[in-house]
């Protein structure tokens, strides 16, 4: 900001150009206290100067001593309250430090008196993202390309929120643009990937994938993959190895300086209990929320203090009210800055903070980073690693850790009975669904359905799903793909393959409970591959539709087969891709297997492991109960697995507990 701010200075101002230089060469040395020193003693002779202010709370911000730093420039805009470039750079400083109401009425004030500045809109576009507002941040992002059409980031900004409103289409040509730019930028070049994903635009895709996921191994600089995210590593064919390196690097980005050593255990809660602390941004209508809505109010209020921290939106949804009515106590912190939360988490005692995002979209890790809570555990919301110093624990199951996989984690495994994923046995699936002709579907054929997001469709585990068409005469595959491109490239691929375009039906968006009510027109629901059904093979499940599933070597690849364990269907998982397609084959010419194996989910699926959410809760409570124990006896945390409440009712303390 420093660099920017003096290449920004038109004209020679007091203290002036060449002395702000002085500082800004200073702080990049990395003798801020130097330049701290000098700017106080100016400061001493000459109090109110705005350009020394400013500068200070420049030097602050680098510091990310973000208080202060607005602090001073607020200060500084006493002095000078129509300057821009002060504006400007305290809408950044509040962003840092999340007081993101603030910071978009300092931008939109600098905007009045310079409304043609780029840097402004695309500094108010990042702002108005982060505030959920993500159409006003597209147009934001929009007019900063308009102005300068020459700017890299602005154009990769614009493209990144495209993405996230479901237009990847639409963000590619400006991450091409901008990789023209700035063709070295390894960020806008993954941003490319994910966004050519998203439309299954295949060719050439997963090499290139791989070879930027060893790059980023390889590369001595962070900065220069920006956003780089570790799981795309799970998309991928690529060692588990390589896959943790990259979460160990990139949870590097979020760990404190020097390391923050996990507080000292709270002193104990007057009644006892342990307190349990949730981290999340999807306490709304949201796939988590569904999952773990019945969790909650199910709590053993008597042995157990339920927290509950939310930086997400407030979008006025019965879940989100089902929700805070449920959890005993619920702080919304989307206002506050990362430290402020920390410090919350550590006044509110909490000695399980239970992270249900992991390095997904909107998530916070930076706030784990700070060690706010003594334990700290990942759960349901990623599923893999998050490489080390992040959190202790990660709650799964055997299934989607299996003996020997210790080694693809750095962090301790706790394995839950059954599945790892909770869900909600409360769900309604009303009865009256929309008739196959609503849903664009044939009214006799055979339907395999496939819920996914579309980036999880790739080459190879489409090549098998034409194979079973192919060999299912009149059946059709039902896929929830909405963009356009995305299902023009579907059907090329599909005539690729020998297979009629027009068996592919694509499904619209309706609301879950419509969802789930338009379920009762799939017979078989096939799974996708490097990276599973998770949510949706539950939705599946929940409505009655058997789920068919071969597992990877990756967490994120092994999650259906841990559903359909626990859902009495382990005949549904095969060994091999070609053990897959020959039971799809068999099941679409077999309707009374299939109906058996229907009729097997939907009479059992109340006591059904899966869905016995009250069962799943004691045993996650098991679970904190173990590591909490842990957490007090010397030596290191170590692994272990919980036995069913249901099989084994004795208390918590004699389960097993497995050292490392």
């Amino acid at each position: 900001m420093l660099r920017r701010f003096i290449r920004s200075l038109a004209r020679p101002r007091s203290p002036g150009i060449e002395f702000a230089a002085w500082i800004q060469a200073r702080v990049q040395a990395g003798d801020i206290a130097a330049a701290e020193a000098l700017l106080q003693e100016r400061l001493q002779r000459d109090p109110h100067n705005p350009m020394l202010l400013h500068l200070l709370g420049l030097v602050r911000y680098s510091e990310r001593r973000h208080a202060e730093a607005a602090q001073l420039i607020e200060r500084a805009l006493v002095h000078a309250p129509d300057d821009p470039d002060f504006l400007g750079n305290l809408g950044e400083v509040k962003r840092a430090a999340r007081q993101l109401e603030a910071a978009e009425s300092a931008l939109r004030r600098a905007l009045t008196l310079t409304p043609s500045n780029p840097r402004l809109w695309t500094n108010l576009a990042v702002v108005l993202g982060e505030r959920g507002t993500r159409q006003a941040a597209i147009e934001a992002a929009d007019e900063a390309v308009r102005l300068d059409p020459h700017d890299a980031r602005a154009r990769l900004l614009l493209a990144q929120l495209l993405h996230t409103k479901g237009r990847a289409g639409d963000a590619i040509p400006h991450l091409r643009r901008a990789l023209e730019l700035e063709p070295g930028q390894a960020n806008a070049r993954f941003q490319l990937h994910a966004a050519r994903a998203m439309i299954c635009d295949w060719p050439g895709r997963e090499a290139e994938m791989i070879e930027l996921l060893e790059r980023w191994d390889r590369s001595p600089s962070e900065a220069e993959f920006g956003e780089f995210h570790p799981f795309a590593a799970y998309s991928v064919p690529v060692p588990n190895a390589l896959r943790l390196r990259l979460a160990q690097r990139y949870a590097a980005r979020f760990m404190a300086p020097g390391g923050e050593p996990a507080p000292p255990d709270p002193p104990a809660s007057g009644d006892g209990r342990l307190r349990i602390g949730y981290l999340s941004a999807d306490f709304h209508d949201h796939a988590t929320l569904h999952l773990a809505a019945g969790l909650f109010p199910r709590h053993d209020r008597s042995r157990f203090e339920a927290f509950a921290y939310s930086f997400g939106p407030d979008d006025g949804s019965e879940q989100r009210r089902r929700f805070v009515a449920s959890v005993e106590h619920f702080t919304d912190v989307r206002g506050e800055s990362v430290e402020q939360t920390a410090r919350r988490i550590r006044a509110d005692g909490i000695q399980i903070l239970v992270d249900l995002k992991g390095f997904t979209f909107d998530s916070r890790p930076a706030i784990l980073g700070l060690r706010p809570a003594p334990l700290q555990v990942a759960f349901l919301g990623y599923p893999g690693t998050m490489g080390a110093g992040l959190v202790d624990y990660v709650l799964c199951d055997a299934a989607v850790a299996p003996p020997g996989s210790e080694a693809w984690f750095g962090e301790r495994l706790a394995l839950l009975p059954h599945s790892y994923q909770v869900n909600d046995c409360d769900r309604a699936i009303p009865a009256a669904a929309p008739t196959r002709e609503a849903c664009g579907l044939p009214l006799e054929a055979f339907v395999f359905c496939s819920f996914n997001s579309p980036y999880k469709i790739e080459p190879r585990i489409f090549s098998v799903w034409m194979r079973i068409l192919s060999r299912s005469p009149g059946a059709v595959l039902w896929a929830i793909v909405r963009d356009e491109q995305a299902q023009a490239n579907l059907r090329r691929e599909a005539q690729a393959r020998g297979v009629d375009p027009a068996r592919l039906v694509f499904a619209g968006y309706v609301p879950p409970a419509q969802h789930l009510a338009r379920h009762a027109h799939a017979d078989l629901f096939l799974d996708s591959y490097f990276v599973n059904a998770h949510t949706t093979a539950s939705d599946a499940l929940w409505a009655g539709v058997p789920v068919l599933t071969c597992p990877g070597d990756a967490f994120p690849a092994r999650v259906a087969a841990s559903l359909l364990e626990a859902a009495g269907l382990p005949e549904l998982v095969a060994g091999t891709l070609e053990e897959y397609e020959e039971i799809a084959v068999s099941l679409a010419a077999d309707r009374p297997r299939l109906a058996a194996l229907k009729a097997r989910l939907v009479r059992g699926r109340a006591a059904l492991p899966l869905f016995d959410t009250p069962r799943f809760v004691r045993n996650l409570e098991r679970a904190y109960a173990l590591m909490w124990e842990a957490r007090r006896a010397p030596g290191p945390l170590p692994a272990f697995t919980v036995l069913d409440c249901r099989r084994f009712p004795e208390p918590a303390g004699r389960d097993r507990a497995a050292g490392p």
